[in-house]
């Protein structure tokens, strides 16, 4: 088991990490009855999209001898009605400071595309990725 999920009411959730005991609180947004007072489950689903995209860049660029500490993305979810639902994640990607060849922006740009998370959404949900390098 990965994890424990609580409705604690008023549409949020408690969720825990069983490895870590690491605790995160949801919200429903206030466009869909929330509070908004923390990430919906769908901000979630596109930040991990981000995530994901930079720890698995982080991999590569270990095993590569890269060095990519600072990497930032920030991410916008356009959502969709009928049926409510993610139709379009944008994340740019902001590289840090270094010297990047042609070679090691593939290997790097091939593994944030390649995420476990990036691979496992809906083809219908548009992932517009854009890379800003130094």
């Amino acid at each position: 088991m990965t994890s424990t999920v609580t409705y604690t009411g008023h549409l949020r959730t408690e969720s825990t990490h069983l490895l870590s005991g690491t605790v995160v609180t949801s919200d429903a947004p206030p466009d869909n009855q929330g509070l908004g007072q923390a990430f919906s489950p769908t901000d979630m689903v596109a930040n991990s999209l981000a995530t994901c995209m930079l720890t698995t860049m982080g991999i590569s660029a270990r095993n590569h001898d890269m060095n990519i500490d600072g990497a930032r993305a920030e991410v916008t979810k356009h959502m969709a009605a009928n049926p409510r639902r993610i139709a379009k994640i944008e994340v740019k990607i902001f590289m840090p400071a270094g010297e990047y060849s042609e070679l090691d922006r593939k290997k790097l740009e091939a593994a944030g595309h390649g995420c476990p998370v990036a691979v496992s959404l809906h083809p219908d949900l548009v992932q517009d990725i854009t890379y800003i390098w130094p």
